[in-house]
């Protein structure tokens, strides 16, 4: 099987090279939004949206205009990438999969892509990377990269760079380990497995929370793009960036553990965008426990569900297992003995049915619904009877041999 893995390591340029990485982002930038107007205006005019090819025309074209004449100054083939992304991004919204694409703003998500690997050259043994028009960039070696390069993405987050280099590479299928498990979604347990084992919540925003309301109130009070106005800026980005990486090193950690030790992982296939849409409702017909609401979201937008899904996607695949999706819907009222009533969940944690007097965790048992749930859809997709669930998870004949197994 052949694997796709990207390597991100941080970057140590030196002063010339930030300038130059500063200036190929904005130009990128500017590529992308310039490109985004003109498709809104040949919209309103009742035209045909401009596909790839079309628009590389025009890039010729600004690349040569008067206007724009430092736009010669970056690479060609980033440029070009931006203008993927954004037939990417339009792809996305009419499969109803993103919303509309937006117009990048500078200091947010400021990036660029080498998409050619001869142009890239890769000195693992002297920590460096040589890359066109930036020459060679050290790097901080934390682990080897491994297969062969394909492609280098540069970003920019709180003052510092980093560069992320997917590699491909050709390994044997791998023998999962393991059997079935059934997982549970939640707030106050994020993670509850079928076997009774369950996963805390970090909560990594509400940990730091307070420490940046005070920063973002003290940035409030300060002059606009002065010194100390950024100064304020840049406390705010570190407290955000210390937020993702805790979570994003959970995340990882868990579905990590869950990936090497199961064949097979059902989970909820839940709709967090429409779990966590907003109450507040209209003038009209004004929402009810508002509050309450606003307070569920942030704590379900905190866990990183749709993160968890998608680790546990790829690595199950790496690991030669197997991920399935199953609807939600009464995994927690259900009892194993078969009766499904809102009333077998008194409270929050506690399960107990009224037909049998079954009494578990309420958690535990959602898990075990699922799982079942899964045996259910894996059957049923072998018989030929169901399509393959739902979009993000994959479905192969590995996948298919696993459930005869």
């Amino acid at each position: 099987m052949q694997r796709l893995q990207a390597f991100k390591y941080e970057l140590m340029p030196d002063g010339g090279q930030q300038r130059q990485m500063r200036r190929f982002a904005g130009s990128c930038r500017f590529v992308f939004n310039k490109a985004l107007a003109l498709q809104k205006t040949r919209h309103a005019q009742g035209e045909k949206k401009l596909g790839y090819a079309g628009l590389c025309k025009l890039l010729t074209e600004w690349r040569n205009s008067a206007e724009t004449p430092w736009l010669k100054d970056a690479p060609t083939h980033p440029l070009q990438q931006m203008l993927k992304d954004l037939e990417r991004a339009y792809a996305n919204f009419f499969a109803k999969r993103a919303d509309f694409p937006r117009f990048k703003k500078k200091g947010q998500q400021d990036r660029f892509r080498y998409p050619d690997p001869k142009q890239i050259k890769l000195d693992q043994a002297n920590f460096r990377l040589f890359l066109p028009k930036l020459g060679w960039l050290r790097l901080r070696h934390s682990r080897d990269v491994l297969g062969t390069v394909k492609n280098v993405t540069l970003s920019q987050s709180c003052g510092k760079w980093f560069v992320s280099i997917q590699t491909e590479r050709e390994l044997e299928q791998p023998l999962p380990h393991g059997g079935a498990v059934g997982i549970d979604m939640g707030v106050a347990r994020f993670a509850t497995l079928s076997d009774g084992t369950f996963y805390a919540p970090l909560n990594s925003f509400k940990r730091h929370e307070a420490a940046l309301r005070r920063a973002s109130q003290a940035m409030s009070r300060k002059t606009k793009f002065s010194n100390n106005w950024k100064k304020a800026q840049a406390r705010v980005q570190r407290i955000h960036s210390r937020i993702g990486n805790a979570r994003r090193d959970y995340l990882h950690k868990a579905t990590t553990t869950i990936s090497q030790n199961h064949a097979m992982v059902c989970i909820e296939d839940l709709q967090v965008r429409n779990m966590s849409r907003s109450a507040a409702g209209s003038s009209e017909q004004p929402g009810k426990q508002v509050r309450a609401k606003s307070g569920l979201n942030k704590t379900i937008l905190d866990q990183g569900w749709a993160e968890f899904r998608r680790q546990l996607d790829y690595k199950l695949a790496w690991n030669g297992g197997h991920l399935i999706a199953v609807p939600p819907r009464n995994t927690s009222r259900t009892c194993p003995c078969g009766h499904v009533s809102a009333d077998n969940r008194p409270t929050q944690a506690r399960f107990r049915c009224v037909e049998c007097g079954f009494e578990e965790n309420a958690d535990v048992v959602g898990a075990i619904n699922v799982l079942r749930a899964g045996h259910a859809r894996c059957a049923c997709e072998v018989s030929g009877e169901v399509r393959p669930p739902a979009a993000g998870t994959r479905r192969s004949d590995s996948g298919a041999a696993q459930c005869r197994a």
